[in-house]
Order: structure tokens, then C-alpha cells, then sequence
């Protein structure tokens, strides 16, 4: 049925505007994600030192070029896709015309090649193709497979199981795909999630996780924000929240600077928890800003709120979810980062995050929410 809207002239004027004024801008200067998709991201994580190679131990990659946007685009791109009338078209329909991998794929995303290309040093953009696509088949999230294979990788290198893998070997990652699929050997094992498969080899202070869900490909050992963003995030490491590389990786926020980054990070989080509600897409949150939030919501429901109101409102959807979180056990230890991140530097940038830099975001954090020094919020 049609969704009925309070003012239907006001919405579709508004939307014509913001659909104009990004074309507009896109004439004079094309969108990176249209041109070469998200896989354009890996520029800015490897100039800066922050993309996560094998298994978290350094934050840049030799062969990052050859897995990068640019040669997914100028060799194996056959169109760009899109969502239902959106103009920057993220979508890479993709084709490997010859070779052990031949065929027509999706992706991969920017994600997708820094867990299997970054964490297992994967130098060939076919291999992780073909990854993604037998993810993608097998119903298995790219990013906690590329985890999973690089904790797997270590624990053999340590000497903790025995099975065929290492770094640099993309049959070998395929075959550990498949067996975490069907649950055969240890594929039973990791299948159960990163945290239990971690406890099982006695590596539980290797595994890379919060809350049981594996980070993104952006090390919080440089942007300190993604850091709190993964602490905090109510499902675990989780990018999507609030989105806060763009503005680290941006040079918008100051990746280095402690105090204060806490209330700008949960401003950008109550704007991003509205893009839930309203059902908007995450690559739009420069060109919503709250007044043009606040037009849309006049427009569908009536509501006249200003900035201040749309954050009561997107502040409840976090209290209600961290509520729930509590109430099935979760403690404030649970809001922490791997110890990987405090105790070992990155080479490249000698890097970390540590302890006390965690505890002040951490702690601004609960305060600029409104909630008590254990990170509760008030009763309903």
C-alpha cells in the first residue's frame, strides 16, 4: 500500500532538491563511490596507516594497489549498481573473464578486501573475488570469515592446531570457508564465533572482537574515535553505527585529540541513529545534516523538531538498546577493546590506543548520553 505522508508536496519538494543539488555537485566533482565503489577506501586506510593487515599486526599492506578501487574498476568492471533511484550507484556488477575464477560476481566491497586481502595478505583481487562470492553463497559474513582465517592462521603458526593455512594462500582460506560452512574439523569450531573458537586454543587474548563481533578495516590504534565506536557500539565492533571513520579519515575530527572527541562522536551517532529510523542510506550523512533531517520528518509525520528534539528522540533508541544489552548481562568490560590494540604498536606509526585513552572516551562517552560512571542509563 502507499505510504501515507503528512505533507506529500513538502516531501517530494524536498526531495527533488536534495537529488539536484547532489547532481550538481557530482557534475564538477565525482563522487569516489560511484567512480570506483567503496573499494576506493583502501587509499585513504593505507596512507594513513590504519588498514588492518595480517591479523591486526601492522596497519599497512605492500600489495594494497593491486586489490584497491582503481584496478577493480579498470580491469574487472562491467556496470555500476544502485538502489532504487540513487545517483552515486555504489554497486560494482564485476566479471573475471578467464582463469580458475571465471565468471560474473558482485564486489567486492572495501570490507570484503581488507579482511581477506589485509588480515590473510592476499595480493590478488580475482582471489578475493571468488572469496566474496562463495561467502556470498555460503551465507557467511565476509568480514568475520577474514577474522576468523586470520586468528586460524595464527593459531597455527603457534602451533596450537594443525591445518593447512597460512598467510598468502587463498585456497587455503576457501577450503576454511567452506569447512566453517559445513562444520567439518575445526570449521565446527570457529563456526561457534571468534570469541569461543579463541577460548578453545588458548588465545583468548589474541582474538579481536568486542562483544563477539569482529572489528572493520579501520584500527582504532590511529582513529582513536573508531575505537570508542567499536567499545560502545550496542552489537560490538561495529563501523556502522555512527560511521565516525568519515570524519577521522576526513581530517574533519583530529584522529589524535582525547578530550571533547566523546560529545562529537555521540552527536554523529544520534544523527546516524535517525538514518535507522528514517530508513536512509549511511552514504548520505553529509548531505543530511539536521535541518534537512528535520525537513523530512515535517514532511512525513508533522513533527517540527529542531536539532535538540531529534536528539531526545535518537537518544532513546540507544538508551532502550543498551537497557536490553544490560539486562541480558552486559557489563561495562564488555564495552573494552581487544588488549591488542593497548599493549602492541603498530610498526608503521608506533601507535596505540591505550588503557587510560580508552577509559576517558569511554567515560565522556556515558556522561555525554546521560548515563551513571557504569554505563547505565537512567530508569525508563
Amino acid at each position: 500500500q502507499k505510504i501515507p505522508l503528512h505533507d506529500e508536496n513538502a516531501f517530494k519538494s524536498a526531495a527533488r532538491e536534495y537529488l539536484d543539488r547532489f547532481k550538481d555537485a557530482s557534475k564538477t566533482q565525482p563522487p569516489p563511490l560511484r567512480t570506483y565503489g567503496t573499494a576506493i577506501t583502501i587509499v585513504g586506510t593505507q596512507n594513513i596507516g590504519v588498514l588492518p593487515t595480517r591479523n591486526f599486526q601492522q596497519g599497512t599492506f605492500e600489495d594494497w594497489q593491486k586489490i584497491g578501487g582503481e584496478t577493480l574498476t579498470d580491469t574487472y568492471l562491467v556496470r555500476t549498481s544502485a538502489c532504487f533511484s540513487c545517483p552515486i550507484s555504489c554497486g560494482r556488477v564485476t566479471k573475471i573473464s578467464d582463469g580458475p575464477y571465471q565468471g560474473d560476481g558482485e564486489g567486492p566491497e572495501y570490507e570484503t578486501i581488507y579482511a581477506f586481502g589485509g588480515l590473510c595478505e592476499l595480493d590478488s583481487i580475482e582471489e578475493i573475488m571468488h572469496l566474496n562470492d562463495l561467502c556470498d553463497r555460503l551465507g557467511i559474513d565476509t568480514i568475520t570469515a577474514g577474522n576468523l582465517a586470520g586468528l586460524t592462521i595464527e593459531a597455527v603458526r603457534q602451533g596450537r592446531i594443525d591445518y593447512p593455512i597460512d598467510y598468502g594462500q587463498a585456497e587455503s582460506v576457501a577450503r576454511l570457508v567452506e569447512d566453517i560452512a559445513a562444520r567439518r574439523g575445526i570449521g565446527d569450531t570457529l563456526a561457534r564465533g571468534i570469541r569461543f573458537a579463541a577460548e578453545e586454543w588458548g588465545m583468548a587474548d589474541q582474538a579481536i572482537h568486542v562483544k563477539g563481533l569482529e572489528p572493520a578495516g579501520y584500527d582504532p590504534r590511529v582513529l582513536k574515535g573508531m575505537g570508542l565506536a567499536y567499545g560502545s557500539s550496542d552489537r560490538g565492533a561495529c563501523h556502522l553505527r555512527a560511521t565516525f571513520y568519515k570524519p577521522e579519515l576526513a581530517g574533519i575530527v583530529d584522529k589524535d585529540v582525547i578530550p571533547g572527541k566523546a560529545a562529537v562522536f555521540a552527536e554523529w551517532e544520534d544523527r546516524l541513529t535517525l538514518f535507522d529510523t528514517f530508513v536512509l542510506c549511511r552514504f548520505y550523512r553529509d548531505l543530511y545534516q539536521w535541518d534537512q533531517l528535520a525537513e523530512i520528518l515535517r514532511g512525513t509525520t508533522g513533527l517540527d523538531l529542531d536539532a535538540a528534539g531529534m536528539r531526545r528522540i535518537a537518544a532513546t533508541v540507544s538508551d532502550d538498546a543498551r537497557r536490553f544489552n544490560l539486562r541480558e548481562g552486559l557489563t561495562m568490560q564488555d564495552d573494552q577493546l581487544p588488549s591488542r590494540f593497548h599493549k602492541e604498536a603498530l610498526p608503521e606509526t608506533g601507535k596505540v590506543i591505550t588503557t587510560e585513552q580508552m577509559e576517558q572516551l569511554l567515560g565522556d562517552y556515558y556522561r555525554a548520553r546521560g548515563w551513571n560512571a557504569k554505563g547505565e542509563p537512567p530508569l525508563e
